[in-house]
């Protein structure tokens, strides 16, 4: 039971977020205008409560997912103050240039799984990605295990912890590595990403000033001595502060010229590890997408700590369906190479919102896709669907034949027939902005929970020239698929409805 003095309830932001599922909430409060009272919320889903109170009409609360269908679509972060959409169409984009301190790049994603081995193999034959370095008993490390994937920029890291009564723990290659928080990671949230890290100048620095703008401490600077053949080598600083959830954002620095295979600790791994040539033309991470309750409260937060700024953003409006749908919002770093989007779900809509049935199965905020950027996302998708049902990835259902018979209205000057005609056979959508072309596919979610997911991207134009001539990419390139986001959503929506359908006739059976 919570209880609240009189002349506090009003206005006030409750967040539930830490209750545990399906729990009974009594909220008692005293204010003057009325007699004390019970607010009871049974059946309860974690969310963030807003309760304002006026002497006229009395407070009406009660629980998003229980709002009429008929009701306008409401988001936690409409009762922000400082937060406000304002939607694709009138979004301005500007680069501030804000960055509270350099970011280069992302270095690489962690996941964390029960069983690191077998898991790494499978994304590995996958994705297409040895698995260049490890970490282990082999090499010395009784605490964790970990195995690294590597295609092209592109660094996959899956980890999984040792007994903890065999471990030393000066022996971990990643020192903030704990048992006691791997195990709750993993029995709270199964297979999933703990660390989105990225290069910066100073991992020392950026923590400094990542906690005193409000950033959540995680794990304090640490210094790691490389080795090389001959010598000692420069030194790696690792730091991490909370990102959202149990997912922490990790800074990576090196005093010299980043030589090595990954990390110190970690050492090569044997070609024959990997199945022989393996590379499906992935290269890079493009951007890492988390679901949170909150948006307003999210993008705050991560944007005092970094200096990030707002590069896009997208509304229920924009990219919803008559069923259900999202907001979102797009940080970035000064060069736009480090790209966060993040969603929220909306309420009040005919069906739950995918996001909310993201946190309900995650137990709350975490990181929902990552989007993997390909070179040739034609040969990318053929490699990868002949692998589908032989321990590999499946794709979420393809768009009607429709879609694409609009397709060379929409993209001709940009894809060829024949291109048209392998996207259609392939699944691929395509959208495209003011500045240039994107191609994409979304696999099915890639562990039991219907949680986290894989995107393939390929981005087409906006190629620009740097201060030495050299050619590349502008950041977000066509965009993050806004006229396909009904398609997709369609798409999670039919496959939602199918994890749903037995549990519901067992019920009616019962």
């Amino acid at each position: 039971m919570i209880k609240f003095p009189p002349h506090t309830l009003s206005n006030t932001r409750i967040n539930f977020t830490n209750v545990p599922k399906f729990s009974t909430i009594n909220l008692l409060y005293n204010h003057p205008c009325f007699p004390s009272n019970f607010l009871t919320f049974s059946n309860f889903t974690p969310h963030t409560f807003s309760l304002r109170t006026s002497p006229s009409p009395p407070p009406q609360i009660m629980s998003p997912a229980a709002q009429p269908a008929q009701s306008p679509p409401t988001t936690a972060s409409e009762e922000s103050a400082e937060f406000k959409l304002v939607g694709y169409s009138n979004f301005v984009r500007v680069n501030p240039l804000s960055d509270r301190f350099p970011v280069k790049r992302f270095h690489h994603i962690e996941f964390y799984a029960g069983d690191a081995t077998n898991v790494s193999r499978r994304f590995s034959w996958g994705l297409g990605m040895p698995i260049v370095a490890k970490s282990d008993l082999s090499t010395g490390n009784s605490v964790h295990c970990s195995y690294l994937l590597r295609s092209g920029e592109l660094n996959f890291l899956f980890t999984s912890g040792y007994s903890p009564a065999m471990a030393d723990g000066g022996s971990a290659a990643m020192p903030s590595f704990s048992s006691t928080a791997f195990n709750h990671f993993v029995v709270s949230h199964g297979l999933g990403v703990r660390a989105v890290a990225v290069e910066v100048g100073d991992a020392d620095a950026a923590f400094s000033i990542s906690v005193a703008h409000g950033a959540t401490p995680v794990s304090h600077p640490r210094r790691l001595q490389r080795r090389r053949h001959g010598g000692v080598g420069g030194v790696v600083v690792i730091s991490e502060v909370k990102l959202y959830g149990d997912v922490v954002l990790r800074y990576v620095s090196y005093d010299d010229d980043n030589e090595g295979v990954f990390l110190p600790g970690f050492e090569p791994m044997d070609e024959k590890s990997s199945f022989p040539g393996l590379d499906f033309g992935i290269r890079r991470l493009d951007h890492a997408v988390g679901n949170v309750p909150d948006l307003g409260t999210a993008v705050e937060y991560v944007k005092k700590f970094t200096g990030f700024h707002e590069f896009a953003e997208f509304t229920a409006e924009d990219v919803g369906t008559s069923e259900s749908g999202l907001n979102s919002v797009v940080l970035a770093n000064n060069d736009e190479t480090v790209l966060i989007p993040m969603n929220e779900p909306v309420y009040g809509t005919k069906r739950k919102s995918q996001i909310q049935t993201y946190l309900e199965h995650n137990e709350g905020a975490g990181l929902q896709h990552l989007a993997l950027k390909s070179e040739d996302i034609f040969r990318t998708l053929r490699e990868m669907r002949k692998r589908s049902g032989l321990g590999g990835f499946e794709f979420m259902p393809s768009p009607p034949p429709t879609y694409y018979r609009n397709l060379k209205n929409r993209v001709g000057d940009v894809l060829s027939d024949e291109q048209i005609k392998e996207c259609e056979e392939l699944g691929i959508l395509v959208d495209r902005d003011d500045q240039g072309t994107l191609l994409q596919i979304f696999t099915k979610p890639i562990g039991d929970r219907p949680t986290m997911f894989i995107e393939i991207i390929q981005r087409v134009g906006c190629m620009m020239e740097d201060s030495d001539g050299k050619l590349y990419q502008k950041g977000g390139c066509g965009g993050f698929g806004k006229g396909n986001f009904s398609e997709l959503f369609k798409s999670i929506e039919e496959y939602e409805k199918t994890l749903g359908s037995k549990s519901v006739a067992s019920t009616a059976a019962a």
